[in-house]
């Protein structure tokens, strides 16, 4: 460009409309193989954002990748994982910017097969419209259903249509509407305040950006034109203030901030808030950014606030409007979306991420899984991969949170397993249950110590797992006659046992050995309140049960003893003839045959059962705990 025909003011002029443009974020969903990326890749090209070196790459990668013959491959300017262009499948969630005179856009580009559904929500969860595409051979799929209920129950609320392949059947008018009838019916209970159903072919370009010559009979917008001018726009200042607490910034001794991205509402230097869980108040005394100090700031902003006062304030904490504080709870009803093979178990211990704070806690009741086809409640005692269900939560201590329905980033949490630390779910809050809210905890004088100490002994929980026929209640009954010879008050809790009285109601499946374990570990927290040491002899196959059980106690309450017996050993004792039955197919979910059992990775006494006798590995755990301070000689 000649510098002479430079305009200083034009360019600023320019540049201060882009930035003042509104922005849309939307994303493309539906079943595999619907054109989700080949339609990003045509917005892009139509929208003459691509360099000339992007698209001599595309034409190479199309010859080498392309699914079309000799035409463009589209798909494959976001599908840039290389297992992606050789399966011909979207795996993984791809963003592009790009934007028009009118408007800017992130468009997030999703899987649509079933396995990586988990990454089509990621992508909804910060989406103001969804793109819904349908290949008009195919019609209305149950992934599509699915992906419509997860963007409903995610907050997305204005909707795309996108009937893609027009063109290979025919441009039919007759098809396009039967489809669209068909997803108006399904999604009629769904929260869409808009549906914007587009006939289009994203290979050749019609209705994409411009008309197709084949599709006179069409008389709505075109999908750019539609995602240039429909209104979305939240109003997140209007909302109350929130801000999760990220991080205490305190790089010397003259300054205090916390740290963290608004999510919601305005705050202004001098307003009142309140630390959410502790109810502390204070006022803001200086707003900190990356440009400076600011007078005020709102919702979507990365600020550090300076309170007036010394404030205890933590990571997790949520700062608060004084005038319109979250609500706090430990007990929620919520809706929950699964994203793992290993399903969800009801009474497992699970960690939930709720904002910046990270809780244990566990999902006490399914209270319905939902038939994503038809809505229809469905009872399970499990939720599998991809399943979506409204359950019960329990957190071990209260936290702050808003529903979902109006403020979601207060609102949501992803659920994550405690042993792999892989994100296994994520949820939306409904409300708090109001449970037992005339009920206290009661003091009492005497505690587990002095009680112990009366005894002569330490309270602690004995865990004896291992495979069935290892041994386990053998030595366990030893060990308790042992103690009992010694003065020692015990008490042994067998796996057989409980279940005539306490667990009579529960089966073998995975879901009920759960459980099973749950009721074992509160009524063994019980017996240590007590000062008692108490046996507990169980298989306990799953380590996070184990786990679970671990930290209902205080540290050092709990011994882990895995009698480690070889299953060919167990298998050949057979004291109850079970293995034989399991092979037979007679017992189903047993340990050990069909049902795995994972063993300890670093229990407190290992015994190396099925070499040594039954007598001297119960004499190694007494010496354990008389070495260790659980119980005297004396």
């Amino acid at each position: 460009m000649d510098t002479a025909d430079f305009d200083p003011a034009a360019f600023a002029d320019y540049l201060h409309r882009h930035e003042t443009k509104g922005l849309l974020r939307f994303l493309t969903c539906g079943s595999v193989d619907d054109g989700k990326s080949t339609l990003i890749g045509r917005l892009l090209y139509d929208t003459k954002l691509l360099f000339e070196d992007q698209l001599a790459t595309l034409q190479q990668d199309s010859a080498k990748h392309g699914t079309v013959g000799e035409d463009i491959d589209f798909a494959l300017l976001v599908d840039g994982l290389e297992a992606e262009r050789e399966q011909g499948i979207t795996i993984d969630v791809a963003y592009r910017f790009f934007a028009t005179e009118k408007r800017k856009f992130i468009v997030a580009d999703t899987p649509g097969h079933e396995q990586y559904t988990r990454n089509m929500a990621t992508g909804a969860s910060n989406a103001d419209l969804a793109v819904i595409l349908i290949d008009a051979r195919k019609g209305v799929l149950t992934q599509t259903r699915r992906h419509a209920y997860i963007a409903s129950l995610l907050g997305i609320r204005h909707v795309v249509l996108a009937v893609n392949k027009i063109d290979l059947a025919g441009y039919s008018k007759e098809v396009f509407d039967a489809i669209v009838a068909d997803f108006r019916a399904f999604a009629g209970e769904l929260t869409f305040e808009t549906l914007q159903p587009i006939p289009l072919s994203a290979r050749f370009g019609d209705n994409v950006t411009e008309r197709g010559e084949n599709l006179g009979w069409y008389d709505g917008p075109t999908l750019l034109q539609h995602l240039e001018t429909v209104e979305v726009a939240k109003d997140e200042s209007a909302r109350p203030f929130r801000l999760p607490v990220q991080w205490v910034n305190r790089p010397n001794l003259d300054f205090r901030g916390y740290c963290g991205t608004i999510a919601s509402g305005r705050i202004a230097v001098g307003d009142e808030v309140t630390v959410a869980v502790s109810g502390r108040t204070s006022s803001v005394k200086r707003i900190v950014t990356y440009d400076g100090d600011r007078p005020s700031a709102g919702a979507g902003e990365a600020v550090t606030l300076v309170l007036a006062d010394e404030t205890d304030v933590s990571r997790g904490d949520i700062l608060a409007a004084a005038f319109a504080r979250p609500d706090v709870a430990d007990q929620f009803a919520a809706h929950v979306i699964w994203m793992h093979d290993e399903p969800l178990m009801p009474g497992r211990a699970y960690l939930f991420k709720i904002g910046t704070r990270t809780v244990a806690g566990s999902v006490t009741e399914i209270k319905h899984q939902i038939d994503v086809n038809t809505f229809q409640h469905l009872a399970a005692k499990a939720l599998p991969l991809n399943g979506v269900a409204q359950v019960n939560l329990s957190f071990r201590e209260p936290v702050a949170f808003d529903p979902y329905e109006a403020i979601p980033g207060t609102g949501s949490f992803i659920v994550i397993d405690r042993l792999s630390n892989l994100t296994v779910g994520a949820g939306t809050i409904d409300f708090a249950l109001r449970r037992a809210t005339n009920i206290h905890w009661q003091s009492i004088d005497l505690t587990k110590t002095m009680r112990g100490e009366a005894m002569g002994q330490r309270p602690a929980v004995v865990w004896f797992t291992g495979l069935s026929g290892a041994g386990k209640s053998t030595i366990a009954n030893l060990v308790e006659k042992r103690l009992f010879a010694m003065g020692k008050h015990t008490y042994l809790l067998d796996g057989d046992n409980v279940r005539h009285g306490l667990n009579r109601d529960l089966g073998f499946t995975e879901a009920d050995r759960v459980e099973n374990i749950r009721r074992v570990a509160e009524t063994a927290k019980l017996f240590v309140d007590a000062g008692v040491i108490v046996l507990c002899s169980f298989i306990s196959p799953f380590r996070s049960e184990r786990r679970m059980a671990r930290e209902l106690m205080e540290p050092g309450e709990f011994v882990e003893v895995f009698v480690d017996t070889p299953l060919h050993v167990a298998e050949k004792r057979d004291p109850k003839g079970l293995y034989k039955k399991a092979r037979a197919g007679a017992i189903k979910n047993f340990t050990g045959i069909d049902s795995p059992y994972e063993a300890p990775e670093a229990p407190e006494i290992r015994l190396a059962a099925g070499t040594t006798s039954p007598e001297e590995l119960a004499d190694a755990v007494v010496e354990y705990l008389r070495s260790h301070g659980y119980v005297s000689s004396d």
